[in-house]
């Protein structure tokens, strides 16, 4: 287990990322990378700083790929689904990578999770799911599985009629 899953980690119900160890990774701002120090204000709720930082490192950056979607993740923790979305539809197509592509993939599936849109959000975690496993990332494949069948799991529970 690396550090970071012992300080946070992402909740099999919901798909968020939930904090494990609110010092440990308050005290991870400091020494991170930028890419990193986005994602975790981003998970601090420190919304406006992620943002902010986010956007600078998408202007400086050569390769945007990476920053694209940490930045649609600041967005997305911010319930701003068009920019999020737009940002990851960016990243998509700067995938040119099977690995990449499954990455956005599974990045689109948690948003269009969090917007609870189930059967969409399955579809994508399916796409990643295959995309990885052609590729020979077996973790990632199944943490994209699991994720597809959550996802169908909470489409089905929302579907059925209420009874009272």
């Amino acid at each position: 287990m690396t550090e970071a899953e012992e300080i946070w980690r992402t909740d099999p119900n919901t798909l968020q990322d939930v904090i494990l160890d609110r010092p440990a990774v308050e005290a991870r701002l400091g020494e991170c990378p930028p890419l990193e120090r986005v994602w975790i204000l981003s998970l601090l709720g420190r919304h406006d700083e992620a943002v902010k930082e986010g956007q600078q490192l998408l202007n400086c950056s050569q390769d945007r790929f990476k920053p694209l979607l940490v930045l649609a993740h600041a967005y997305q923790r911010q319930y701003r689904w068009a920019e999020a979305g737009a940002l990851q539809e960016q990243a998509l197509r700067l995938a040119f990578t099977r690995p990449r592509e499954a990455l956005v993939r599974h990045h689109i599936g948690r948003r269009l999770f969090d917007e609870a849109r189930y059967r969409d959000a399955a579809a994508e975690f399916e796409w990643a799911s295959d995309l990885y496993r052609t590729c020979g990332r077996a973790r990632q494949a199944e943490a994209s599985r699991q994720a597809a069948l959550r996802s169908r799991q909470v489409h089905a529970q929302r579907s059925w009629p209420e009874r009272g």
